[in-house]
């Protein structure tokens, strides 16, 4: 089997205490999908660096960020024209979080700050794809509200109706982090706490129940790995 050139869209970058031990947000994609057999490219679109062509490499992966989708900055609106690039040359795409919610603007769909606000720490997704309940680590108040025509729902919270969607045989996306470790989200919750309500952060600030990472991990590297 042909190993598999995966592109990292890297659209934030984790703040600067924690990555000497957890790397950016591209090392620990890698490091999740590490069981797969692929390759990985790193283009920091957060600054400016962007590849030269949708076919370049196998699949895509979009990271999150702490910037909204709605934002008036340049490299945003560049990675939405990308996206429709991408999804016209129908080379397969997964979005996490921010890569969730660009994904569905790109594409027609409407993001916005949720008026019942943040979602943080463990939360309980619910899959009617699968049937499954999976727990994964979210981080966001932002959301896809508005889901692309011809997009399918297949993931959803308490808080949040629109949290895993697929298109079709091209792309998947989720709204929680399964690229976060339990010690990583930890750290990001200390680095961050002023983002959040107080209570919240009391809450969330220490994970003690077991996260779905590595049956999303499964599910990703499939998708991404199935020829076409």
């Amino acid at each position: 089997m042909t190993t598999k050139t995966i592109g990292i869209l890297v659209t934030g970058h984790s703040p600067a205490e924690l990555t000497s031990e957890y790397g950016n947000y591209a090392d620990m994609f890698a490091a999740l999908l590490g069981s797969f057999d692929f390759s990985f490219k790193r283009y920091f679109v957060v600054d400016g660096e962007f590849p030269q062509s949708p076919t370049e490499v196998d699949g895509w992966l979009l990271t999150g960020s702490k910037f909204g989708v709605y934002e008036d900055h340049g490299w945003i609106r560049k990675l939405e024209d990308f996206i429709r690039q991408v999804h016209a040359a129908k080379v397969p795409m997964v979005g996490i979080c921010f890569g969730h919610q660009v994904m569905a603007k790109a594409l027609g769909g409407h993001v916005e700050k949720f008026k019942g606000g943040w979602s943080a720490g463990p939360v309980t997704y619910k899959r009617s794809d699968t049937g499954e309940e999976q727990v994964l680590l979210a981080w966001h108040q932002d959301q896809v509200i508005k889901v692309p025509e011809g997009a399918e729902v297949v993931g959803k919270t308490d808080h949040c109706e629109n949290a895993v969607i697929r298109y079709g045989d091209w792309g998947l996306s989720y709204q929680p982090h399964p690229e976060f470790s339990p010690r990583f989200f930890e750290g990001l919750a200390e680095a961050r706490k002023s983002a959040i309500p107080e209570p919240l952060f009391e809450k969330v600030k220490k994970v003690e129940v077991p996260i779905a990472t590595d049956r999303i991990a499964q599910e990703i590297g499939e998708f991404l790995g199935r020829d076409r």
